[in-house]
């Protein structure tokens, strides 16, 4: 049975105990029942009485693919709800085999130390580490690595986080070294309340993953492994192009984030494809990678490298969210560009999302021209300098939008939309509506489904967010990357086999849906017990009223559509 560890800040104390009457709950899930159990939902985000919950899902550390990705959940600055963000690398591999189900953070310290937690087959302790005060990720992560070899995982913040400023992120190595981000929310900030700098988890060849019928385990995750490892859309689209294989596509949908949320298509869209992202990266060669994998053995590999011209690598993973709020968002019309500022937020510790439609209001108001690189790479270091600007910047869309005066804030429940425009993609704008997580694509993206219902279309919309959000909550919570999701929603017989071989239970695949459908509610009843009532389940103005082009789409479902959007 898998332990929960936590950790008190402010008087240094750790405990473990087993996960009794939580061992049906991982990932998403357990984070959300934790919560509810034992953060009051009114009280200060950045407080003392706040909790941080890092907790892998039911299948870390096992050989099923893509099935060791990390929730981190906490109540958010950004939204003042519950969050989960979720994030790959391989510190949840690591922690799954060390038997430890989650880390809970509890309390404020008494001092503005840097603490790490170091997390070990032998133990478990909280040190000092001052020089790794206001380090960029990059430089806290190469240290700590080089510190504790290469079967070690680091779980860090950058000086955003520490700062507490809201669209702060955190960051997980994967097994080559490179960074993955849990971003959206501003958890990064909430571990920076903590005095909490980074995480270390150190594997090795303990294995501490007990089964109730392995055979059965392995027969089913082989299945499914090799079902998505010869899928002709992974080999042939998503592991050279990665996630920004679709760019093209949202783009001719017109869905496309443009000039802050603008338009809906961008003239430069073949500069920033991901077929160009690809041919530009085994044109250059040198540093530059496809293919590679984000967490132990994933089959998917979705990540890359992009280097410059002379083949140094400028940033991993360059990504399709990143690109088009970055890029296409910002005006910027070249990957390079991208690459650049993606390196910035990444180093600072910051959501790609949240700023590139930071960056994006702050350009329509004049702080620099849409496409210019130089200007905003200058407002990321004012972020640095943690100027009065930079501290703005850094909280996100919404504050900087309002302290600007911008009538287009492209924000739901405080955080910024992802990389489709909900005029043209409805079915996430009743995700951003009406989901616990405000505004985030992988709370329930629809853009998967956009040949059986209609994205333009009033009629549907609903029920599509509130399948997608369940089955993709449930994901969440065993730990599976939503990439994967294909065979598994093919075949959802192979999860619950797993399951079932794995824990001993007798779950039916409607019992493996139910725990997606009873965390989303186990979310919505904290928000509403933190004042996040109904009336909040919408978009901003400018989408009902601003036509989009080139479709000339407005956000126009009626309440009773989005309503059935709702888990409740």
């Amino acid at each position: 049975m898998p332990d929960i560890v936590r950790v008190n800040m402010r008087s240094g104390e750790i405990t473990r105990h087993d996960n009794k009457g939580y061992e049906l709950l991982g990932g998403r899930a357990l984070s959300a029942r934790l919560l509810l159990d034992e953060v009051d939902p009114t009280c200060e985000p950045l407080g003392a009485f706040n909790k941080l919950v890092i907790a892998n899902g039911i299948f870390a550390g096992t050989p099923a693919s893509s099935g060791s990705r990390t929730s981190i959940g906490a109540k958010s600055p950004l939204t003042n709800g519950i969050k989960e963000a979720n994030v790959g690398g391989n510190f949840s591999w690591i922690l799954g085999r060390l038997g430890i189900r989650a880390i809970v953070v509890e309390d404020l310290p008494q001092n503005d130390h840097a603490h790490v937690l170091i997390v070990t087959p032998d133990e478990i302790k909280l040190e000092v580490r001052d020089d790794l005060k206001y380090l960029g990720t990059y430089d806290t992560t190469n240290k700590l690595l080089e510190q504790y070899g290469k079967n070690a995982s680091v779980l860090c913040i950058g000086p955003a986080g520490e700062r507490m400023l809201r669209a702060a992120s955190v960051a997980v190595s994967d097994p080559q070294g490179e960074l993955k981000f849990a971003a959206r929310g501003g958890l990064g900030a909430v571990m920076g309340s903590k005095g909490l700098k980074a995480i270390v988890a150190v594997g090795g060849k303990v294995n501490k993953i007990k089964y109730h019928d392995q055979e059965a385990f392995m027969a089913a995750a082989r299945k499914y492994t090799t079902a998505l490892a010869t899928s002709d859309k992974v080999v042939n689209v998503t592991q050279k192009l990665g996630t920004n294989s679709i760019f093209k596509a949202v783009n001719a949908m017109g869905a496309l984030p443009t000039r802050n949320f603008s338009q809906g298509s961008f003239e430069y869209v073949d500069n920033l494809s991901g077929e160009t992202l690809y041919e530009t990266i085994v044109k250059r060669g040198g540093e530059g990678r496809t293919g590679m994998t984000c967490m132990n053995g994933c089959a998917i590999k979705c990540s890359n490298i992009y280097p410059d011209e002379n083949g140094k690598k400028i940033c991993s993973t360059v990504q399709y969210e990143n690109v088009a709020l970055l890029g296409s968002n910002c005006g910027m019309t070249n990957l390079d560009d991208v690459a650049r500022l993606n390196h910035a937020c990444n180093d600072l510790g910051l959501d790609t999302i949240e700023m590139g439609a930071t960056i994006g209001v702050a350009m329509e108001m004049g702080l620099a021209e849409f496409g210019d690189v130089e200007g905003a790479l200058k407002l990321f270091q004012e972020i640095y300098d943690n100027t009065p600007l930079g501290r703005i910047l850094g909280n996100g869309a919404l504050v900087t939008g309002e302290v600007l005066g911008c009538r287009r804030i492209p924000v739901a429940k405080g955080q910024a939309f992802a990389g489709y425009d909900p005029r043209a993609l409805k079915g996430n704008g009743v995700t951003y509506a009406v989901s616990p997580m405000g505004a985030d694509h992988t709370a329930g993206n629809c853009f998967g489904a956009r040949n059986e219902v209609d994205p333009l279309g009033t009629t549907k919309q609903g029920d599509l967010s509130r399948n997608t959000q369940i089955k993709i909550t449930t994901l969440d919570c065993l730990g599976i990357c939503m990439f994967a999701r294909p065979p598994l929603f093919a075949e959802p017989e192979l999860l619950a086999t797993m399951v079932n071989a794995l824990l001993g239970t007798e779950l039916s695949v409607d019992d493996i849906w139910q725990i997606g459908y009873d965390t989303i509610k186990m979310e919505r009843q904290f928000n509403l017990a933190a004042g996040i009532s109904p009336a909040q389940d919408k978009l901003p103005e400018f989408v009902y009223t601003e036509k989009l082009e080139p479709t000339g789409s407005v956000f126009d479902l009626s309440p009773e559509e989005v309503s059935k959007g709702i888990v409740e």
